[in-house]
């Protein structure tokens, strides 16, 4: 257990940042699955721009990886291109 009290106050910055990470992370997949699952054309198109920037905020707080934003956001437009 923590002896100091930054080490206290570490321990309650981490619980927060994981408990904000793990909310983002999930609405992100959430979205990504509702775009996946849309069949029109039109609604995909204005949803992409708002899932795609998702990813990149993720991305940019390392809560994902680059690469995986990058990958899902390919993937994404194909499925929005074949529409």
């Amino acid at each position: 257990m923590a002896n100091h009290k930054s080490a206290k106050k570490r321990i309650r910055q981490t619980q927060v940042r994981r408990l904000q990470n793990r909310y983002y992370h999930k609405t992100a997949r959430n979205a990504v699955k509702a775009l996946r699952n849309t069949s029109e054309k039109e609604a995909a198109e204005t949803l992409l721009p708002k899932v795609a920037s998702m990813l990149d905020k993720l991305a940019k707080k390392n809560i994902i990886h680059k690469n995986k934003a990058g990958n899902l956001k390919s993937s994404l437009q194909l499925h929005v291109n074949s529409l």
